[in-house]
């Protein structure tokens, strides 16, 4: 281990003891490996010197290895949510090819998952390998943690959390029935694509309803989802009372989820632009209770937050007022900026946490 003067780091050096903000916060962590990105936010903080280990940046990878991000720590809820990811590749294959879809499976692989949700933060959870074509796997992952944590929170009784969470996950089963070019076509969807696309509700209805072991919220909010509470929504145009609960909770996180990883056609927007967009929609889209619940819950705990204004400046999440948790006080470079009255700037990249 060396202490290596930050003008002096490498890409590829490991990072050998935690590195604070000089407000007392994690920058990174033990073990990062610093890139062009941490060189940035080192000199944005002025932090003059750093501990290194080189030895660890130049051994070999085993060969058996799997190849990681090279930013990302590896944790046992990463680990878990990518053997998530292929076992519902897996079993969306299976149902696809005319085969019944293997639930024991999916819940015993989601249970082990569970065992790490106190890893999971959702903004700023972020998966080690995102394919783009593969969108709907992560999507469905994520809404599934994210329904898991929403009904904790809005303090469903515990026999409903794996049944909401079941729902997440499976709630864009249906797209194993829409064309390929459809669901990954880089632009606007002409009438008959989109009236394909929406068909996707019905078809995960009908896939999921032979299925005893899987309790009606779970196949309604497969149809309903994309219903809204002021009747706009589709397939049935339902309103506020006639929507499933668990359908209300998906619908948040699908819509969250949609908007935070990356697709084929567009890049991921940065969470906090997304949660405004989510607040906007509850004034007669979504349930104005539940998005309130989950804008509380996700914000707290950010303070000591890294992130990147969109005039390109980085700092550190100071304070989240309770009457405005979507517009942080964020200190740069000393400078408070209180983004509740600098309504210009706002949070391009949350980058750590």
């Amino acid at each position: 281990m060396a202490l290596v003067d930050c003008t002096q780091l490498k890409a590829g050096d490991v990072v050998a003891q935690d590195v604070m903000s000089p407000l007392g916060s994690v920058l990174f962590h033990k073990g990062r490996v610093i890139t062009l990105r941490e060189l940035d936010i080192l000199q944005a903080f002025l932090v003059p010197q750093v501990h290194v280990d080189r030895e660890a940046a130049s051994a070999p990878a085993s060969q058996d290895a799997p190849e990681t991000a090279p930013s990302v720590a590896r944790s046992g809820l990463h680990s878990e949510y990518d053997a998530m990811v292929s076992q519902l590749r897996k079993a969306y294959a299976l149902v696809a090819g005319g085969d019944v879809l293997p639930l024991l499976e999916l819940r015993a692989r989601l249970e082990k998952l569970f065992a790490h949700i106190a890893e999971y933060h959702v903004l700023s959870f972020r998966p080690r390998h995102v394919d783009r074509e593969e969108f709907y796997y992560h999507s469905s992952v994520l809404s599934a943690l994210t329904c898991y944590q929403l009904a904790q929170w809005l303090e469903l009784p515990q026999k409903d959390w794996m049944q909401v969470a079941l729902a997440g996950l499976l709630h864009d089963i249906g797209n194993i029935r829409v064309d390929r070019s459809v669901l990954s076509k880089p632009g606007s969807l002409n009438s008959s694509e989109a009236e394909e696309m929406k068909r996707h509700t019905l078809s995960g209805y009908q896939l999921l309803k032979p299925i005893a072991a899987l309790n009606e919220g779970v196949k309604l909010a497969a149809l309903q989802h994309h219903e809204r509470v002021d009747g706009s929504g589709y397939p049935l145009g339902l309103s506020l009372d006639n929507i499933h609960r668990y359908a209300k909770l998906v619908a948040i996180a699908d819509i969250y989820h949609a908007m935070t990883l990356d697709k084929v056609y567009r890049p991921a927007m940065s969470p906090y632009l997304v949660l405004e967009q989510i607040q906007q929609e509850a004034f007669g889209k979504l349930d104005p209770g539940y998005v309130r619940k989950f804008i509380e819950q996700s914000t707290q705990s950010q303070n000591g937050s890294l992130v990147r204004l969109s005039d390109g400046r980085l700092g550190e999440i100071v304070f989240t007022d309770r009457t405005a948790p979507i517009r942080p006080w964020v200190s740069v470079s000393g400078t408070i900026v209180n983004l509740s009255v600098e309504r210009q700037l706002y949070i391009d990249e949350l980058i750590s946490r």
